[in-house]
């Protein structure tokens, strides 16, 4: 898990009797549990309502353990924005920017 100042990238193992939905509603709530108890002035943190998510093949686990672990130097050069988009373009997902970013 890493990532810069606006959002965070997770590689984990999901059992496929779990949903993906299921996860991520409970990361952000023990997360921003955790922030709200431990961070007083952060009181207005929420994470978005959305999240993407991207399977990854087992011969591709060490580049993108690499790559999660060098999120600050590859955001200088593209912005989450402009990753997000050239993937889902990338892999000829539909998708409208209104629903993408909140």
């Amino acid at each position: 898990m890493n990532g810069p100042a606006d959002h965070v990238h997770f590689l984990g193992i999901l059992h496929p009797k779990h949903a993906f939905s299921d996860l991520f509603r409970d990361v952000k709530a023990i997360t921003s549990n955790w922030i709200h108890e431990s961070f007083p002035a952060m009181q207005n943190f929420a994470w978005q309502a959305g999240y993407s998510a991207f399977s990854v093949s087992q011969s591709q686990l060490g580049a993108v353990k690499s790559y999660i672990a060098r999120q600050e130097e590859h955001h200088r050069k593209r912005s989450f924005e402009e990753e997000l988009v050239a993937l889902l373009e990338k892999h000829g997902l539909e998708y409208d920017r209104k629903y993408v970013f909140d």
